[in-house]
């Protein structure tokens, strides 16, 4: 049931900007985010930091956002609501979040040994689902000096309860539908009983991914997979299968989260190549599904790669 009482003032909620942020993160911080989403051990270049191909997975910034700049756990009430307050927005339960879509464009390559970084938060929208609320905001991430950008992030959350208020609806968003063929290619995630506890690690303390005791009061038997977590997995997937494992060929990602995992599950990754509208770029469709329970896990998901001959070596 929607709570009652509840509504959205969209005018001063919607285009708000969040105060800057300062967040920082180094190499051992790369390292902890390539084994929370499953990177294994014949793959040093992105576990061992002096190895000759060192580098950070592509999608490591989406982790750093809640990270911020502590060196300790941090609350992820305080995190995910933003420095300074939303304005336009009532309180809400922050245990009732749960991520429902994703986007990340790169535009410059990420720094090897990480350093200081601003995050520009800005609430892009608030949508009324009628069994919840969407919160989309946008996070466009700087150096320290703001004069190189790094990826803009969109991120948008289910607010489980807190619909019914006749807000907006939001705009349907694009669609992409599987080729009818075999994939071009498949891999296999294979997470861990703990893979949840690694994983938040990287900045992600939501308690629902570790409280045994919280999750089944929320709607879960036991606590769930981060949906970033498997979402760092099929990117990882991504690009080791499709582009070579070169990370600088990966240009941006989007998916939906449809249903959750539970640590310990097996996440296949279903992908087909499509054409883009630019010749230098290479388009993936892909979705991820949980093999022992035959459910879509990721859905809608598309990923941009350049091509070899265009990447810069």
């Amino acid at each position: 049931m929607p709570v009652e009482g509840f509504k959205v003032d969209i005018e001063k909620a919607v285009g708000h900007q969040f105060e800057s942020e300062r967040v920082v993160c180094n190499r051992r911080d790369f390292l902890l985010y390539a084994l929370g989403v499953g990177v294994k051990e014949d793959e040093l270049k992105y576990l061992y930091e002096l190895n000759k191909d060192f580098t950070p997975l592509p999608t490591y910034p989406l982790a750093l956002l809640l990270k911020g700049d502590y060196v300790d756990v941090n609350l992820f009430k305080d995190r995910a609501n933003g420095k300074g307050g939303h304005p336009g927005m009532p309180y809400f339960d922050p245990n009732k979040i749960v991520h429902g879509e994703q986007s990340m464009q790169v535009f410059t390559p990420f720094p090897i040994h990480g350093g200081a970084f601003i995050a520009k938060k800005t609430c892009t929208g608030v949508f009324d689902k009628g069994s919840g609320m969407v919160i989309e905001t946008t996070v466009d991430l700087y150096d320290e000096q703001e004069k190189t950008k790094y990826c803009s992030m969109v991120s948008k959350s289910f607010v489980r309860g807190y619909g019914g208020w006749d807000g907006p609806k939001g705009p349907k968003g694009v669609s992409y539908k599987p080729p009818q063929r075999n994939p071009d290619a498949v891999e296999v995630f294979a997470s861990a009983p703990n893979q949840a506890l690694i994983y938040r690690l990287s900045g992600d303390y939501n308690p629902l991914h570790a409280d045994t005791d919280l999750a089944p009061t929320i709607g879960f038997p036991k606590p769930i997979l981060h949906g970033l977590c498997s979402y760092g997995a099929c990117a990882h997937l991504i690009i080791k299968a499709l582009a070579g494992n070169d990370p600088k060929r990966f240009k941006s990602i989007e998916g939906r989260f449809s249903s959750p995992v539970f640590p310990g599950e097996t996440v296949e990754v279903y992908m087909w190549k499509v054409d883009t509208k630019d010749p230098k770029t290479q388009g993936v469709i892909f979705a991820a599904k949980v093999k022992e329970r035959d459910v879509v896990v990721i859905n809608n998901g598309y990923v941009v790669l350049e091509k070899k001959n265009e990447s810069k070596l």
